[in-house]
């Protein structure tokens, strides 16, 4: 039997750090020919609103100022960009979750174009057949 090589990640946190590992990841896995399937819940489906991927989201409470800026002062493109990327090189489908979509009163318009869909869990953990990863 072969084993499944995609990439499953639960994107809960909506800090940048977080959100650009996340899309560290997806871009990896997609270079290397594997399918990503990631689900916005809370305060990630809340970084990916219209006009929000570009906006300063912070940090994690337990990175040091000191820790903070280096990852500022490090050049890297913006995590949204990187996900771009990752969408144009492979397989990356995006997906908000229903339930965090209805608790903050969000319709599919709200969502930046980044996002291809809404579905729940059930539909994810269906599709979530490989590696899952919650950041």
């Amino acid at each position: 039997m072969e084993q499944d090589e995609s990439l499953s990640l639960v994107l809960f946190s909506g800090t940048d750090d977080k959100l650009s590992a996340a899309a560290v990841l997806a871009a990896g896995a997609a270079a290397m020919g594997r399918r990503v399937n990631i689900f916005l819940q809370y305060w990630a489906l809340d970084a990916f609103r219209k006009g929000q991927p570009g906006v300063d989201h912070g940090f994690a409470p337990d990175a040091t100022p000191a820790a903070a800026e280096m990852v500022r002062a490090h050049n890297s493109a913006p995590w949204s960009e990187v996900l771009a990327q990752a969408k144009d090189i492979g397989d990356v489908d995006i997906q908000a979750c229903a339930l965090s979509m209805d608790a903050f009163k969000l319709s599919r318009d709200d969502l930046d174009p980044l996002v291809d869909g809404v579905e729940g869990v059930a539909a994810f953990m269906a599709s979530a057949t490989g590696a899952v990863v919650f950041i």
